[in-house]
């Protein structure tokens, strides 16, 4: 089986595992050459270790039985994307507002601040610049394709 097959056939049926919460949704499947699967799905309230476990579980027993990868030389891994996973989807942003991002443009310009509105095309970012008086706030918008990447910043 092709890769992309591959990974739009265990896209299905992540798809269906989670059909029955429409809280959850499937970010990401990703398959390296030694047939590592992982997926990667996440949730408007995030989603529970003990829940992906279920679902590894549940997907690869599908996997094995139905020999969807005769030979069985594959290990499959779920997870919810890292907070150094770029974000990926429309619902990731949606979630994240609030928080501090770092976006980095297709022209490479770098900038840091909350995400404080989506839209269906685009996101709106408040960078903060200096401090006191001299403090200035720039009000970034951009259109997804404007974008390489988008990633969650942790503030203490």
């Amino acid at each position: 089986m092709l890769n992309q097959e591959l990974i739009e056939t265990v896209s299905r049926r992540v798809e269906a595992l989670i059909e029955s919460d429409p809280t959850l949704f499937l970010v990401k499947v990703w398959i390296k050459p030694t047939l590592n699967i992982r997926v990667y799905i996440d949730g408007d309230q995030g989603v529970s270790v003990d829940r992906l476990i279920k679902f590894n579980r549940a997907l690869y027993r599908q996997l094995v039985e139905e020999g969807v990868l005769p030979d069985g030389e594959f290990s499959l891994e779920f997870s919810s994307p890292g907070l150094d996973e770029p974000l990926k989807l429309h619902r990731q942003y949606v979630k994240n507002i609030g928080r501090q991002v770092e976006v980095v443009t297709l022209e490479s310009v770098q900038v840091i601040g909350k995400l404080t509105g989506v839209t269906e095309t685009g996101f709106t970012v408040e960078e903060v610049k200096g401090k006191g008086k001299k403090q200035e706030v720039k009000t970034h918008e951009w259109a997804f394709n404007e974008i390489k990447a988008t990633t969650i910043q942790i503030t203490f």
